[in-house]
């Protein structure tokens, strides 16, 4: 039997009381982690601690949104109170919008600013302390949208594009202190039932379920997480058409911006 590589270690993960969040939570409790829960929807939390503990992971969670600074604190607070250390900041909450941007209520750019930007710096700020003193690991869940902008998820991507300097400063900062800080671009993943964006008028909308075969699984992208945390990587694009999305921005970004244009009715269509 392969050894368990994060026993004993105490990790949180935001935004985990569902899809992808919650996937990571479960991997990292697999391999012998203690899990901190963390969302604002304390009946899914209960229903993921509970998954979680019936399968043997010891497991917590912590009701708040963590793009307050202060309840990002108390977060942290909690999970040394109840497991003494940090080891593993998970920053996977974040949310999207559909619209383009003139047709976009400015409500919807501050709800997707202060959860996508807000919601991973203030939990990142509030944990640094005792992740310097277990020289531990820090991971930064993003998006293939964070490459280059696309076309009706103009707040969505400036967010994402926004961790990556967040990401570049922070290793340059915590290099000394041997903190690891690492991110994970995603690409196209399954969606849980009933998962909802924000809609252009600033309303919530929910997402149709997308083609299976054509998107990653949510266990997919838990693997490549902790995959990341386990060899201490700095960066991970997922799928081919990713990296040459990356390799082709890197190139010129007119060719992305051509390949985006060119296709503009997919977008159109997914965000239905």
């Amino acid at each position: 039997m392969a050894k368990k590589r994060f026993i004993n270690k105490v990790a949180i993960v935001t935004g985990s009381s569902r899809g992808i969040g919650s996937a990571i939570a479960l991997a990292l409790g697999k391999e012998g982690a203690k899990i901190v829960l963390n969302g604002r929807d304390e009946l899914r939390l209960k229903e993921v601690q509970t998954e979680l503990t019936q399968q043997g992971i010891e497991a917590v969670y912590y009701k708040g949104d963590v793009s307050d600074f202060q309840q990002a604190k108390e977060l942290s607070n909690f999970a040394l109170q109840t497991f003494g250390k940090i080891d593993i900041l998970v920053n996977n909450v974040g949310i999207s919008s559909r619209g383009y941007l003139a047709d976009l209520d400015p409500s919807v750019l501050e709800q997707v600013f202060k959860s996508n930007v807000f919601g991973t710096i203030f939990p990142t700020q509030a944990a640094l302390p005792s992740l310097r003193q277990s020289k531990g690991n820090i991971i930064f869940i993003s998006s293939l949208a964070g490459i280059h902008g696309l076309p009706g998820l103009s707040p969505y991507s400036a967010s994402k594009m926004a961790l990556t300097s967040f990401v570049e400063s922070l290793r340059i900062e915590e290099h000394a202190q041997q903190v690891h800080v690492g991110m994970l671009q995603v690409a196209m993943t399954e969606i849980v039932h009933n998962k909802e964006v924000v809609a252009a008028d600033g309303s919530k909308q929910v997402l149709a379920p997308r083609q299976k075969g054509k998107v990653l699984t949510m266990q997919q992208v838990a693997q490549d997480c902790l995959s990341l945390i386990d060899k201490r990587r700095y960066k991970k694009t997922q799928t081919l058409i990713g990296n040459l999305n990356l390799i082709f921005n890197r190139i010129s970004p007119l060719i992305v911006e051509s390949i985006l244009r060119k296709n503009l009715h997919k977008f159109e269509e997914n965000s239905k």
